[in-house]
């Protein structure tokens, strides 16, 4: 009796709709993504309308045809409600608070002195910051953190909140794939079964090449041709640097230290040739073009006068941002981890765990489709942060009023964004788990000899879902392998396309969008033109990963 009730409760996800084929069936998934680029491309809505809409739209598709019980519905949805609160917002959050207490104590006005000390050219500090130091983050924190940090600290160097955000998200794609200690590969080497180091190595030779053409693709598309010609050497170098590095380490020590050595290895050679190229000073046209602002960053009028009388207040200005690199570096230090865990909590989220069964040929075997919610309080990305935002008011001598006058006035900044993304996350769970995102799963695993290009195509569309190359590898993984053996394919390189396409999926992701949106305030109308300037450019990096997935297909084995 008890396992007939058990049974009954168990609701099976069926992939074709209204009995019609994989075509039809996946146009109809595809409806609550239709209506956000909608929304955002066509009607040039704010970010949080889209979302709210592709949400309405998702409860119609699951509900009225995938036939999903309403329980269930409504379940996914607060799932993914609360995994944008906690752990996405709780990032942002803090993230935004670390800025804002800089500038309150007027020590972000130093920074911004030293960084135009060190480099006068925007290209140059876009590449510092954006792509090497934010690769840093991603590597040891992810999940956001990099894109909101360096966002704003753009923004304070002069640069316009809205080429802030597109730099900083076109930069983020390098990083991506081997982010957050390797997470996203410990998850799909957890969720395939497949050799961690040989997935580590196929995702590396795959990002490698893309990471080599970022730094000089970005300041052409921020700043054209002239820009580029002008910032060449840096772009060079800082691509060829990070791209050697994650090759190596990717393809040899596996993924947990890839992005880290890389970004340091990228931050040491930019730092290197700044402080001893001399180069002619980039036209004022230019900077103002670039930093789509006419506030640049002057140089110290004295020339290196304010490096030997202000090395301590340069020290004491950048000290917020070492407590930051230091925590978040602790936080990934394994005994440390283990010690956090503590206040870690596996939740069962109700009326959803385990009561929905994905089923063939999604997976190999019908399964138990898992809904746990991980309240990791201490261990979590945005506690790291909120640990190095805590010393650093400490440490700048922030009275307690001030700081929860910041506390207070990121809550008001942050009100409109935290919509936004509690939306689009609920949107993508009730796609996830009404079975709309495996039909299209399914939808580009029919393309046959061409699914190698299509691999990461799947892993670009679960990434601008969910806003993570970890959730995208969680969710297609199994789909990846089974497809591959299907077809006589690599698993190892199928499972890696769909990582490596997600990284460029991360730029069009409305959570990623509304985490630089917020850590800049940047305008709603601007969000949306944000969304265009970044769907096309993802489109183009999309297409170019999936090329390489196919190009490997025929010549390399893994």
């Amino acid at each position: 009796m008890a396992e007939a009730r058990r049974n009954k409760v168990n609701w099976q996800q069926a992939y074709r709709v209204f009995g019609q084929g994989i075509g039809v069936s996946a146009a109809i998934a595809a409806l609550p993504i239709l209506a956000v680029l909608v929304m955002l491309g066509v009607l040039r809505k704010p970010a949080w309308v889209a979302g709210l809409c592709g949400l309405a739209v998702s409860l119609v598709v699951a509900l009225f045809c995938y036939h999903m019980p309403v329980s269930l519905a409504f379940g996914a949805v607060s799932y993914g409600a609360a995994f944008g609160l906690f752990p996405i917002c709780w990032i942002v959050f803090w993230a935004i608070v670390l800025f804002r207490i800089t500038t309150v104590t007027g020590k972000f006005t130093i920074i911004r002195e030293s960084v135009g000390q060190l480099t006068e050219d925007a290209p140059s500090q876009a590449l510092l910051i954006a792509f090497a130091f934010s690769a840093f983050i991603e590597g040891a924190a992810g999940f956001g953190t990099p894109v909101a940090i360096a966002a704003a600290m753009l923004t304070g160097l002069g640069f316009s909140p809205f080429r802030a955000s597109a730099i900083c998200l076109l930069a983020n794609t390098a990083p991506v794939a081997f982010g957050s200690i390797g997470t996203p590969l410990l998850t799909l080497a957890a969720t395939t079964g497949l050799p961690l180091l040989k997935l580590s190595a196929a995702v590396a030779a795959i990002c490698a090449p893309v990471a080599l053409i970022i730094p000089a693709y970005m300041v052409f598309v921020m700043g054209g041709k002239r820009t580029l010609r002008a910032a060449l050497l840096p772009c060079v170098i800082t691509g060829f640097v990070f791209g050697g590095t994650q090759f190596v380490v990717g393809t040899y020590m596996g993924p947990q230290l890839t992005d880290i050595l890389a970004s340091i290895f990228a931050m040491v050679a930019l730092f290197v040739l700044c402080r001893f190229r001399k180069s002619e000073p980039m036209p004022r046209d230019l900077e103002a073009a670039f930093r789509g602002s006419s506030e640049a960053v002057a140089p110290p009028a004295d020339g290196s006068d304010l490096l030997v009388a202000s090395t301590q207040e340069i020290v004491v200005a950048w000290m917020p941002y070492a407590f930051l690199v230091v925590f978040v570096l602790l936080w990934s230090v394994k005994p440390i981890q283990h010690l956090l865990s503590v206040g870690t909590f596996n939740l069962q989220w109700p009326m959803l765990h385990d009561r929905v069964m994905r089923m063939a040929p999604v997976v190999a075997n019908a399964q138990p489709y898992h809904a746990y919610f991980v309240l990791n309080l201490l261990s979590a990305s945005g506690t790291s942060c909120m640990c190095a935002a805590i010393c650093s008011a400490l440490f700048l001598r922030v009275s307690l009023s001030t700081f929860l006058g910041v506390l207070g006035s990121t809550c008001r900044q942050l009100l409109v964004p935290i919509t936004t993304v509690v939306s689009v996350l609920a949107m993508a769970f009730l796609m996830n788990y009404s079975g709309a995102t495996a039909t299209l799963g399914l939808a580009f695993s029919s393309s046959g000899a061409v699914f190698p290009f299509f691999s990461a195509l799947l892993g670009w569309v679960g990434v601008f879902l969910t806003g993570s190359d970890t959730s995208a590898n969680a969710l297609f993984g199994s789909l990846q392998v089974v497809t591959a053996e299907r077809l006589g394919l690599s698993p190892v390189l199928m499972s890696a396309a769909n990582s490596s396409g997600g990284v460029v999926g991360k730029m069009i992701s409305l959570q990623t969008i509304v985490v630089a949106a917020a850590a800049t305030g940047m305008s709603n109308a601007d969000q949306s033109r944000l969304f265009r300037l970044m769907l096309k450019h993802s489109v183009l990096l999309a297409a170019i990963v999936g090329l390489i997935a196919l190009l490997y297909t025929h010549y390399l084995h893994f």
